[in-house]
């Protein structure tokens, strides 16, 4: 078990599984439109939970929701979803479960607009990354400016479990944002070229 040290950015990461998660994913940009919508998705369903729980129930997600391409879940239909529905493997909310089909139907609206969901998610930054320059966890905020517009847009497009502290969250987990601490090894490894400081 990692001790909880504010200085220590893996000082949340309080179990391997978690551990292993801020060591290869968290921060590290994600240009791939079927990973961003997973992510998306699975922040979604953190909502109340712990992510944890969600990360352990990652492979169930995607053995339910086709590996999270975004096609797939848009063409899923009300039996299929009730059959996830009824997996213990996942978070068994309806509105969840649901939301995975229309926030798929939405990302398919915006790659029709924008070309792809990357295009979308990243021009919020004009591609460039946002870089954090916090020294401890406390620091690092649960929401900004950022993570409210696109909060915004999304609701506006028809996704739902968007809200900014969750996209804040999402932002994060794929290196639009990047929040490792200063003194975290895993900063420079998530650094997208002409990414500006924050």
């Amino acid at each position: 078990m990692v001790i909880a040290n504010p200085l220590d950015c893996r000082s949340w990461y309080v179990t391997d599984e978690l551990l292993a998660y801020h060591d290869r994913e968290w921060g590290l940009p994600v240009h791939d439109d079927q990973r961003l919508f997973e992510m998306l998705c699975l922040e979604g369903a953190s909502v109340g939970l712990s992510w944890r729980t969600i990360l352990h129930k990652r492979p169930a997600y995607r053995r339910l929701f086709h590996d999270f391409d975004i096609d797939a879940c848009a063409s899923m239909s009300d039996v299929e979803l009730e059959l996830a529905l009824a997996d213990p493997g996942i978070v068994r909310s309806r509105a969840k479960v649901y939301a995975v089909r229309g926030n798929a139907r939405a990302a398919q609206a915006i790659r029709r607009e924008f070309g792809s969901l990357d295009a979308y998610l990243w021009g919020f930054v004009s591609g460039r990354q946002v870089v954090g320059a916090w020294v401890a966890m406390d620091e690092i905020p649960t929401q900004t400016d950022l993570s409210r517009t696109v909060s915004t847009d999304l609701k506006r497009r028809g996704m739902s479990f968007v809200g900014p502290v969750i996209t804040y969250s999402f932002l994060q987990a794929v290196g639009i944002i990047n929040d490792h601490l200063l003194s975290c090894d895993r900063r420079e490894a998530c650094l997208q070229s002409n990414a500006p400081t924050a």
